[in-house]
């Protein structure tokens, strides 16, 4: 059962659809829920209430349908306000920039008329997507009916929407493997949103009074506002005196740079590796002064006010926030969050913190990519490293560990470029994989992750500089062929790195919920990075959780590669307190 929802100038309103995305034959009116409703139309003019809208989406919710939205951040938050939580959605915004740009679907009509996204001036490969606009205010939807303009996105635009990508999905393939695994790209990334969502809503178990103890220690007592924490302002005087610069605001590049020239330490820049090579005495307190700066400045008292309310750390997390399909935050720095104040994230009395990450995520992925039975063999029931250290590197890890990275990253100088060869040698098609992802973004072409999100393509200033006509010109062109190159050469691997990460959470959330309904103690996800999830559970849930993140991570490789010799462990800890997860 699928079931459209969308915005409506009496409120909002709820079409059922077939799986193609057309009106049912059985019920193809479509139901509004006008504004102050129980469920059903009452005078319009008046926006629908929560107990309205959340009323009939539990009710509906009972048929275990698919929710079919624009955006889910637009609904989702709302209907979890109002007690609601629902199985699975389709994002059509998410799902429509993924169809929008993948190899598997260029041929389509919908890649043909969306609308390209355009690259950086600089001629540079993008990293991140400019974060999409604030979600339009749905829940005003609950709220002050004279706030609600007329819909962005009627519900005929977004029925509309929805067939073309289902047609689009239909015809990306004569392969129906890649089909399945684009469908599964596409459920995967809607869950996400949803999980966003509920992360959101739940937040980060977060004790101020520590944060509050934590600042103390590093800074010394909360300041007045505009003024510097006391340590900080010791730390300013006596670069001051150093400097001999009685007025220096170190917080001024401008100014500190001007200082540090005048006392003979020449640096290009205030970075950290730059300034440790100077042995002058300013150095250590200005490198205590910057790393206590960045404290104050990004997790001080005045994000702890801002961020932290009723002992919940709740940001809004952007899913597919990175072209590789990684995760952005929207405000509070969420998936920075620094050693210095994890102890501040704690668990709840008669709980505790799950934290669980996947290792060596990427180089293992690159594996499977690369179908390279050697390397899978070399890390079987072993550090990944390790295992390729002893068949190629001597045993020395660090070694292999610098070689292998090298090759995701592109590090062809310095002693990674040294190490290359014996790396190919001995895995050939591991390496030979990163190779022609970087000789197919160096000639313009995009790269593929393993379930279909696709490379932006080159922008037009790229092809253009590519048409070079000097020598000059050339190796101009070639420098930023060869920065392409290093970016789809770690796309490949980043991307599919992401999709089994979003399998792997996707599968992890289900399985909570089935503990849920077969009334089990459970944990909920609150935290999510990369490649690690956090999971706040009741000490009795602890053992049942495990099983399901490492069930989870299991799945997720069967998802994306099936049966393959590669193992993708995941390393737990059961802490109180995040600072005693690693």
């Amino acid at each position: 059962m699928y079931l459209l929802l969308a915005a409506h100038a009496d409120g909002a309103v709820i079409q059922e659809l077939t799986a193609a995305g057309l009106p049912s034959p059985g019920n193809p009116e479509p139901r509004i829920i006008r504004r102050n409703s129980t469920g059903e139309s009452s005078a319009p003019g008046k926006q629908p209430s929560a107990t309205g809208l959340a009323a009939v989406v539990r009710e509906l919710e009972k048929r275990r349908p698919r929710w079919i939205w624009h955006r889910t951040q637009d609904w989702y938050p709302a209907l979890l306000q109002a007690g609601v939580e629902l199985e699975r959605c389709y994002d059509l915004a998410l799902c429509g920039a993924i169809l929008a740009h993948s190899e598997f679907t260029a041929h389509t009509a919908y890649a043909e008329n969306a609308e390209k996204l355009t690259q950086d001036d600089d001629l540079q490969p993008p990293r991140v997507l400019q974060p999409p606009p604030p979600p339009a205010d749905q829940g005003a939807l609950f709220d002050d009916p004279g706030l609600r303009s007329e819909p962005r996105h009627t519900l005929d635009e977004l029925r509309t929407d929805y067939a073309a990508q289902q047609e689009a999905l239909g015809a990306a393939s004569a392969d129906g493997n890649r089909r399945q695994r684009l469908q599964l790209l596409l459920a995967a990334e809607s869950a996400g949103a949803m999980i966003a969502a509920e992360m959101q809503h739940a937040g980060v178990p977060w004790r101020e009074e520590l944060h509050e103890q934590i600042l103390a220690e590093y800074l010394g007592p909360r300041p007045p506002l505009g003024h510097r924490p006391a340590k900080l302002e010791a730390l300013n005087s006596e670069l001051r005196r150093l400097l001999n610069s009685p007025s220096l605001n170190p917080d001024s590049p401008q100014e500190l740079m001007r200082a540090l020239h005048r006392n003979g330490i020449e640096v290009k820049s205030t970075r950290q590796w730059e300034l440790k090579e100077s042995s002058h005495p300013a150095i250590e307190p200005l490198l205590a002064y910057k790393k206590l700066s960045r404290l104050h400045t990004a997790n001080g008292w005045a994000w702890l006010d801002a961020w932290v309310k009723n002992g919940r750390f709740q940001p809004e997390y952007v899913v597919g926030g990175v072209v590789s399909g990684r995760w952005a935050s929207r405000g509070g720095g969420a998936l920075q969050i620094p050693r210095q104040i994890r102890g501040a994230v704690h668990a709840d009395p008669g709980h505790k913190l799950i934290v669980a990450d996947a290792s060596q995520l990427e180089p293992r992925v690159l594996v499977a990519l690369a179908q390279d039975s050697t390397m899978a063999e070399a890390a079987r029931d072993q550090d990944l490293y390790a295992g390729i250290a002893a068949k190629g590197f001597g045993g020395d890890r660090g070694k292999a560990k610098m070689a292998l990275l090298g090759a995701m990253y592109g590090a062809t100088s310095g002693e990674a470029g040294r190490l290359m060869p014996q790396l190919a040698r001995t895995y050939p098609r591991a390496v030979g994989f990163v190779e022609r992802a970087a000789r197919d973004g160096e000639a313009g072409k995009t790269v593929t992750s393993r379930l279909g999100r696709s490379s932006p393509p080159p922008s037009e200033r790229w092809l253009l500089s590519q048409r070079s006509t000097s020598a000059e010109e050339q190796r101009r062109a070639d420098s930023i062929a060869r920065s392409r190159g290093r970016f789809t050469r770690n796309f490949v691997v980043q991307g599919s790195a992401a999709d089994w990460a979003a399998c792997w959470l996707a599968e992890l959330r289900r399985r909570l919920r089935t503990l849920r309904a077969d009334g089990s103690a459970s944990g909920e996800l609150v935290f999510f990075l990369h490649d690690e999830v956090m999971v706040h559970a009741p000490e009795a849930a602890v053992d049942a959780c495990i099983r399901a993140i490492e069930a989870a991570a299991n799945a997720a490789k069967e998802l994306l590669f099936g049966p393959i010799p590669v193992e993708f462990p995941v390393s737990v800890a059961v802490v109180d307190s995040y600072d005693h997860a690693k």
